[in-house]
C-alpha cells in the first residue's frame, strides 16, 4: 500500500478525519466542520504557533474542513482547494457565509469603505480571493459586507485567464516568501499554483507534487522548451517564458525574477542540484 502523504492526509496519532477510519490509526476520528477564510490570507503552519514554519497560505473565501480547535486559538484542518493539512489561526476562519460569486483578478486590490477612491482603504485582497458581491455599479463591486472594490479588479468565479504565464509575470519583483501565495510574498510552487488556478487548471501545492501530477512529462528536456513548460529541480520549479528564459520565485534573487534558462541551470547546478524533469501543461477547457 502506498503511504499516505502527511501533507494531504488529516491524520495524527491522536486525531484523524472520520473518512480515514480503517485506513489509518488514531485515538479518535471526527467528522470535521466546514469553515471559510475571512482574512485576506491566512497562514497554514506546521504547528500551532506563530513561530512554526509557514507551509502555505489560504486565501479569503477558501473553504476549510476543521477537525480541531484549541483553546489557544488554533484550528487544525484541511484546505478544500488543494487538500493541504495544517494549523490556521482560528480568528481567520468563520462559518461559511453568503454564496461566493466573484474573485479578485488583479495581483492585489484595495477595499474602500464607500464608492470613493479618495477614502482611506479599509483593506486589501490578493489575486484569487473569493467574494460575495451584492451588487455591481459602474466603478465598484460592492460586497455583502459593505466593501467597495474596483470593478476592474474582480471577475465572476467561473471566469478564467487564458495565459498562466502572463498571470505569473504579473508577480515580477514580488518578494520571495517560503510558503507564500500572494503579491506580498510568494514561493516557487506558490507562483505556479496561483497562476494555474487563475486559468482554471487544478494544481497541488508543493513542487514535488506538481512534478508528479501537473501536465505531462516531456522527454526532450531543455532542448525544445515552449512557453508555459514547467522545469523542476529537487525542491524547486520554474516556468518557461519562451525557449531561452524562465520566470521563477527564488531565494537567489529573493524575488520573482526572469533569468536566461541556461544561466539559471548552471547556477543551480553549481549549488548542487540538477534538473529532474520538464512538464508541459495543457490549456484549461
Amino acid at each position: 500500500m502506498t503511504p499516505l502523504d502527511p501533507r494531504l492526509t488529516p491524520a495524527r496519532p491522536d486525531l484523524a478525519a472520520k473518512s480515514l477510519e480503517g485506513r489509518v490509526r488514531a485515538a479518535r476520528f471526527v467528522q470535521g466542520a466546514a469553515a471559510e477564510v475571512i482574512d485576506p490570507q491566512a497562514p497554514l503552519r506546521r504547528a500551532p504557533s506563530h513561530e512554526a514554519p509557514l507551509d502555505t497560505e489560504a486565501l479569503k473565501g477558501e473553504r476549510v474542513t476543521v477537525y480541531e480547535t484549541t483553546g489557544e486559538g488554533w484550528c487544525w484542518g484541511q484546505l478544500e482547494s488543494d487538500g493541504y493539512v495544517g494549523w490556521l489561526p482560528a480568528g481567520a476562519l468563520a462559518k461559511p457565509g453568503a454564496r461566493l460569486t466573484h474573485k479578485v483578478s488583479a495581483p492585489r486590490t484595495l477595499v474602500f469603505p464607500a464608492a470613493d477612491i479618495k477614502q482611506p482603504p479599509v483593506g486589501s485582497l490578493p489575486l484569487g480571493a473569493r467574494l460575495a458581491i451584492a451588487r455591481m455599479d459602474e466603478r465598484f463591486a460592492v460586497t455583502t459586507g459593505g466593501g467597495f472594490i474596483p470593478v476592474r479588479h474582480v471577475s465572476e468565479v467561473e471566469t478564467y485567464d487564458s495565459d498562466f504565464v502572463s498571470v505569473a509575470e504579473s508577480f515580477l519583483a514580488t518578494p520571495y516568501l517560503w510558503g507564500g501565495k500572494t503579491s506580498l510574498g510568494i514561493d516557487c510552487s506558490g507562483l505556479v499554483q496561483v497562476a494555474l488556478n487563475a486559468c482554471g487548471i487544478p494544481c497541488l501545492r508543493d513542487s514535488d507534487m506538481q512534478e508528479k501530477n501537473t501536465g505531462a512529462r516531456i522527454d526532450t528536456g531543455l532542448d525544445n522548451l515552449q512557453r508555459g513548460d514547467l522545469i523542476f529541480w529537487k525542491g524547486h520549479v520554474a516556468i518557461a517564458r519562451d525557449k531561452t528564459t524562465i520566470l521563477h520565485a527564488n531565494a537567489f534573487h529573493m524575488a520573482v525574477a526572469v533569468e536566461p534558462t541556461m544561466e539559471a541551470v548552471a547556477r543551480i547546478r553549481a549549488a548542487g542540484s540538477e534538473v529532474t524533469g520538464v512538464r508541459r501543461v495543457a490549456a484549461s477547457a
